[in-house]
């Protein structure tokens, strides 16, 4: 499938916690397992309780029937784990990954973020590998590379 077509067949919602159905909060679940837990081997605990306190954007491929939901974010709302708001949990499921998707994703995220809270930073803490992929966003890094759950990250801020 090339960019065009995936792009097409995306669909970005946002939600919050009580707005999840019980079929999205479970697919959600799966797909952040899969990923941080299963394919990067990381054992942590992914029910942070933070979830409660944050909006989900969920990134829905129309032909994909086994992965209802094959891109997905949070972001935290001001207040809770910084003074802005905090983007996580960011990821793709392989099946879409090289196309462009996390970069819809983020884009999204940005877009949402800043209609809400116009002059508000953005927060994250990035994989280390990804920084790049950050900076492209006009991420900066604000701090050394530093080990959570066995992965390098760091962390990085956006200027309004």
């Amino acid at each position: 499938m090339n960019h065009e077509n995936l792009s097409a067949s995306m669909d970005w919602r946002w939600s919050s916690f009580d707005k999840l159905s019980t079929s999205e909060l479970y697919a959600i679940l799966k797909l952040r397992q899969e990923v941080f837990v299963v394919e990067q081997k990381c054992v942590y605990q992914d029910c942070d309780g933070l979830d409660k306190q944050a909006w989900h954007l969920l990134g829905m491929n129309s032909t994909e029937t086994q992965h209802p939901i094959t891109a997905y974010l949070r972001v935290i709302f001001p207040g809770i784990t910084a003074n802005h708001p905090t983007i996580g949990r960011l990821l793709t499921h392989k099946k879409v990954r090289g196309k462009g998707v996390a970069r819809q994703l983020l884009e999204e995220a940005i877009i949402h973020i800043n209609r809400i809270y116009p002059d508000s930073p953005i927060q994250l803490s990035a994989q280390l590998y990804l920084e790049q992929f950050y900076n492209s966003f006009g991420f900066t890094s604000t701090s050394e590379p530093y080990d959570e759950d066995g992965i390098a990250h760091i962390e990085m801020i956006r200027h309004r």
